[in-house]
């Protein structure tokens, strides 16, 4: 059975226009040819979140437009799709897999055309459906059960191992097997919410015993997040062939770090409490139709490495289970803000540099019999490439702090520090293809309590 690619159509044409003037500039994250889904409020303590779908620089809610022009919404898809938009999460929609998702998709899609004979008519009905998105705060947009971490960047994983292990950065498994380990769903929190610097158990090397205190190495992650859609019965694996078909879409995840406290602990266990303070989510999850212009193959893999066991192994999957997304990290300390300078852009990264798609994660997460579920995230861990400026996170890109960052203005930074704000974005780009975006997940540390 082939894996479930979604397969570009018309509402992919780059040609394609919406009224919605702001959807068309070049530089938007949010053309007719994105749509993505998220979660919004109104800032009036009695406001309801409410589904709705980013279309330039404004919000359309979804319930408020079926209501306006049912006649595009009475597909039998369609319906159920905005049947499960009522609720103040995705995750009724998420877990009735690609079909109601694409057919809402096309429904929007047409709505909003340009070009549409009552394109003018759409405008009119929909005046009272859309919002400014700097009029509303976005929310977590889905009900996170559970939440996985993994650690899928050969480039971040050999970096981070030389630190510790020079002589044998990757431990013998790695090329084999995925390595996860799983987060904290609790402790999830949506863009814009402020990271207080966490207190832990740090020891230095010279060091004679740990001490209680406030992380003196606060790092940021660089992550690609997907969420589950329909998911899987307990003891029942999920097939690579059909690996695809249960990812509603993809996000931006920041798992902030505390180094310090994760040297101290992570062995024998893992990480703990040096992660699972804070993980910032972007609001706006891009779906699997939306990225189809750019499915492509990840980058190839060394000479001698082995091919992934059979359960890991699809030629569908390893010619299209790559999406050709561009990330960037940005850092503002508060110096640079009181001085009107711009953030500055710390790496730059390419997520078709990772060693295992997503596809390939979900597979390996239920090869035991897991249950995935509606709205489950999964983390691609930090999205590092081969060269000092495409690496993700500070414990890389300053080499552990000996190499600290120059900044404009004369600072520098080894780790973070309070006051800092740090924003990740993404974008994918294709010849033939529109440019779409994922917005930003943006996070400020202050203070340790």
């Amino acid at each position: 059975m082939r894996p479930y690619f979604a397969e570009t159509d018309a509402t992919h044409d780059p040609a394609r226009r919406s009224w919605v003037v702001s959807a068309n500039e070049p530089d938007t994250d949010f053309p007719i040819q994105n749509l993505p889904f998220g979660v919004v409020k109104g800032r009036r303590a009695a406001d309801l979140p409410g589904v709705g779908v980013a279309i330039g620089d404004q919000v359309l809610d979804v319930a408020t437009a079926a209501g306006m022009l049912p006649d595009h919404f009475a597909d039998a898809e369609v319906k159920r799709a905005v049947d499960a938009c009522m609720q103040p999460t995705l995750n009724a929609l998420m877990a009735l897999g690609p079909g109601p998702r694409r057919a809402l998709r096309h429904a929007i899609g047409t709505i909003l055309d340009a070009a549409h004979p009552k394109a003018a008519e759409h405008e009119r009905a929909l005046a009272h459906a859309l919002v400014r998105m700097d009029r509303l705060d976005c929310l977590v947009p889905v009900r996170i059960g559970d939440y996985t971490d993994f650690y899928a960047s050969v480039h971040h994983a050999t970096n981070v191992g030389s630190m510790f292990r020079p002589d044998n950065p990757l431990l013998p498994n790695y090329k084999w097997v995925p390595i996860g380990y799983h987060g904290r769903a609790s402790s999830i929190v949506a863009s814009g919410t402020p990271v207080v610097r966490p207190h832990g158990q740090r020891k230095g090397p010279q060091d004679a015993d740990p001490v209680l205190g406030a992380s003196r190495s606060l790092d940021y992650e660089c992550e690609v997040g997907a969420f589950v859609a329909h998911g899987n019965t307990l003891g029942a694996a999920i097939p690579l062939s059909e690996a695809e078909s249960h990812v509603f879409g993809l996000c931006l995840v920041n798992d902030w770090s505390a180094r310090d406290v994760q040297s101290w602990e992570y062995q024998p266990l893992g990480p703990f409490l040096a992660k699972n303070f804070a993980t910032s989510v972007s609001p706006w999850v891009v779906t699997s139709e939306a990225l189809a212009p750019f499915r492509v193959p990840l980058a190839p893999r060394a000479d001698g490495d082995p091919s992934p066991l059979p359960y890991l192994s699809d030629a569908s999957d390893a010619s299209h289970g790559g999406v050709a997304m561009m990330l960037e990290v940005r850092l503002q300390t508060t110096r640079m803000r009181e001085a009107g300078h711009a953030p500055h852009v710390v790496s730059r990264t390419r997520f078709t540099h990772m060693y295992w798609t997503m596809a390939q994660l979900v597979a390996h997460h239920t090869v035991n019999g897991c249950n995935l579920q509606p709205g489950d995230l999964l983390a691609s861990g930090t999205v590092s490439g081969p060269t000092p400026e495409e690496r993700g996170c500070l414990l890389e890109r300053t080499w552990r702090g000996a190499e600290p960052l120059a900044l404009p203005g004369g600072e520098t930074r080894a780790f973070l520090e309070d006051g800092d704000v740090v924003t990740l974005a993404a974008w994918c780009e294709a010849e033939g293809a529109r440019r779409i975006g994922f917005g930003t997940c943006t996070g400020e540390i202050v203070a340790a309590r």
